[in-house]
């Protein structure tokens, strides 16, 4: 198989959507959050008053407060259906008009809530329904520079090379994106690669491991995992000879930032320091080994693995959560995930991720 996804990335993004390395792409998203904020509010009180000549630029969006916030590209289209009005014809016409029809379509309409996604600098980032659950870009990207590093130097895990050979990663051969409406990563683990044996011809070759992680904040796409093994990367970005590729989506609805910090962060751990699993087959696996049949087992695996005290813990924490007792593998790893968080020290934290994130290695 010849998986084209990075290859169509790389192809269609701008130089300034590139970053060569995952804490600059990082520090980033934190400005970017800590310039947002999110607000719900009626349609009924919203109204868009014209700036300049065009409608994609010289737009602004007020509301009761009056203050006036300018749609990006993306966010323009969300209002204009909101509206019920086609997005690619309004830009085309002048900013006058096309705010009298987008007013015209908003009050028409009947009032429902929208959640606004704003900025300090006056932009409205996204239009989205007012239970969008987001998945900020910064908490998955804080996730893989945790676990993979920088994406370049600090481990195997790095933009992939070309043709299996490593490179330095500049802005013309990087697999690192975001704009305006969402964000990409591609990488691979070229170094320790995995025997096959009869790989072709009766012959035992070797694969790499690569992912790729996709995310919206604005309502552009779900967020998504795609793990795989493959032979090597070529200099357009196409993965040759992926092979066991698996996918794993969670669409933007209420729960789904709580499902990331509880399902997927623990399992890229694993997956990073695994041998050849994917997180797709981790997940699944751990949610269907059973620890034991009684409660009286579980206590005794939890109090073996974790210590009595942190056992306990877990079980607490997973039941208020949850609303019910540990039963797999798995809800030990979302459990240990729990508890961790209301650690102080990062050190002790991440300490107990890592031995959470152990209980998916049993499963395998």
């Amino acid at each position: 198989m010849t998986a084209l996804t990075a290859s169509k990335q790389w192809a269609s993004r701008p130089a300034d959507e590139r970053f060569t390395s995952l804490v600059d792409m990082l520090e980033h998203f934190r400005g970017l959050r800590r310039n947002s904020a999110a607000k719900v509010v009626p349609t009924g009180v919203l109204s868009v008053a014209p700036t300049a000549e065009t409608a994609d630029a010289g737009l602004v969006l007020r509301g009761s407060a009056d203050t006036a916030f300018a749609p990006t590209h993306w966010s323009f289209g969300q209002l204009a259906g909101l509206a019920g009005a086609p997005a690619g014809y309004l830009r085309t016409l002048p900013a006058p008009i096309a705010a009298d029809a987008l007013n015209y379509g908003l009050r028409r309409r009947p009032v429902e809530e929208v959640g606004l996604l704003l900025t300090r600098d006056g932009a409205v980032r996204a239009a989205t329904g007012p239970k969008y659950g987001r998945i900020w870009n910064a908490d998955i990207v804080d996730g893989l520079v945790r676990n993979f590093g920088d994406g370049v130097n600090d481990s195997s895990w790095r933009v992939p090379g070309e043709f299996g050979k490593a490179v330095d990663v500049t802005k013309a051969n990087t697999t690192l994106f975001a704009g305006d409406r969402d964000m990409f990563v591609f990488l691979a683990d070229e170094t320790n690669r995995i025997e096959i044996p009869n790989r072709r011809d009766g012959k035992t070759g070797s694969l790499a491991r690569g992912f790729f992680v996709w995310n919206s904040e604005v309502g552009s796409t779900t967020f998504g995992i795609s793990t795989f093994l493959f032979d090597y990367v070529c200099c357009n970005r196409i993965v040759w000879g992926a092979t066991d590729v698996k996918t794993l989506k969670l669409r933007h609805s209420s729960g789904a930032p709580d499902r990331f910090l509880r399902e997927i962060a623990p399992a890229l751990q694993t997956y990073a320091n695994s041998s050849a699993g994917s997180v797709v087959a981790a997940i699944e696996s751990a949610r269907s080994k059973r620890i034991g049949q009684t409660g009286e087992e579980v206590a005794t695996f939890l109090a073996t693995r974790f210590g009595r005290k942190l056992g306990e813990s877990m079980q607490t924490a997973h039941l208020l959560e949850e609303g019910r007792p540990i039963e797999t593998l798995w809800d030990a790893a979302t459990a240990a995930t729990a508890v961790a968080r209301g650690i102080e020290y990062q050190d002790e934290r991440v300490a107990l991720e890592r031995l959470g994130g152990s209980m998916l290695d049993l499963a395998a």
